[in-house]
């Protein structure tokens, strides 16, 4: 029986700790079983009202987007180079703060080289392929061509959660619910604490070999430029999917086949409107229960409160409150997104221990 092709998560992605000073060039090391030279870095200033910031080696160290802004891209020095078990600092307020405490979600994909640079052809638009198909993740840099078309993504199968935003214009991030709508029509955003609302112009039908885009502005305006982050269920290392919330202290548990490292999770009904994207993971709270998190769509610092309470276990997670960020409001539905520490069962057959 095959449980993992990945017994080492730390290979593909990490959390990093560490405290600003700003001054530039200060490397951020990680502290994984292995080495990891990230492709994307998502931080946060965990102790300050300050904005969510991405860099990857496919757009080029120092150009930004953030998470909780629907803003153009723009060069800033947050981050100046990805190591080969890290990334490099300037010395940018945002990413290096004096005294304060940062946090950084990193993931690898192929080491900052393309694995596919791709032509427009009719209506499929030019772009430049990262993937890792091992780890289920690619970034595609692409230009849109206002015109309904198709990217090969460069993982073997068929992506589970994808993630766009337009680096040209103001326009809000754009996140594939088909794992709600069941088409990939609907539209969630990060920047916004809004529920699924049902959309036509945003996906068509993904495959094993390509993701279909549409019409909409955030997503395919002609001569515009985006970022794609596109990722694949992978067995013990990552996840995506629905829980059904019981708005219970006693809440749920899903499994995932891993002891979670990292995980996203957003309440999706339109009955229980306006709630946070919330992010929790193993770095910053090393016991259970987990009561800090941050929230992707704001700025504001870190939070730790009897509100939103998980359990990181062996296989899974496990709700610990009725709060409606997570688990409040019976039948509510929550997407997540989830990456791991540990393998519930190595390649060999050796399980993991809980927390």
């Amino acid at each position: 029986m095959a449980y993992t092709d990945i017994d080492d998560p730390s290979e593909y992605f990490q959390v990093a700790l560490y405290t600003g000073n700003q001054n530039a060039n200060v490397a951020v090391v990680n502290g994984g079983n292995s080495d990891l030279q990230p492709d994307w870095v998502w931080g946060k200033n965990r102790d300050g009202d300050s904005n969510h910031w991405f860099f990857d080696s496919s757009r080029g160290a120092t150009k930004m987007i953030q998470s909780d802004q629907n803003n153009v891209e723009e060069d800033q020095s947050g981050v100046t180079a990805f190591n080969s078990d890290g990334f490099t600092l300037g010395d940018w307020i945002g990413s290096t703060k004096t005294n304060d405490a940062y946090v950084a979600w990193q993931w690898k994909a192929n080491g900052g080289t393309a694995t596919a640079t791709i032509s427009e052809s009719g209506n499929n638009p030019a772009a430049v392929v990262q993937a890792n198909a091992t780890a289920g993740f690619s970034m595609i840099a692409y230009t849109g061509t206002g015109a309904a078309g198709t990217i090969a993504h460069g993982l073997g199968v068929k992506p589970s959660y994808i993630i766009i935003k337009n680096r040209d214009a103001t326009e809000g991030w754009i996140i594939d619910s088909g794992l709600v709508s069941g088409n990939a029509n609907g539209t969630l955003h990060f920047n916004t604490d809004a529920e699924y609302t049902d959309g036509t112009n945003q996906f068509g039908t993904h495959t094993n070999s390509v993701i279909s885009i549409k019409t909409a502005g955030n997503i395919n305006t002609n001569d515009q430029k985006y970022i794609a982050y596109v990722f694949a269920n992978k067995a013990g290392y990552s996840k995506s999917g629905i829980m059904i919330g019981n708005n219970n202290n006693n809440g749920r548990f899903v499994y995932l086949g891993f002891k979670p490292a990292f995980l996203l999770v957003k309440n999706i009904s339109t009955a229980n409107a306006n709630h946070d994207w919330i992010m929790f993971d193993n770095a910053r709270e090393v016991n259970n229960e987990i009561d800090t998190f941050v929230r992707a769509n704001e700025s504001t610092a870190e939070a730790t409160s009897g509100r939103n309470e998980i359990d990181f276990l062996s296989n899974g997670f496990k709700a610990r409150s009725a709060y409606g960020d997570f688990n409040g409001g019976t039948q509510a539905a929550f997407i997540y997104l989830a990456f791991a520490e540990h393998p519930f069962v190595s390649s060999t057959g050796t399980p993991t221990t809980a927390r």
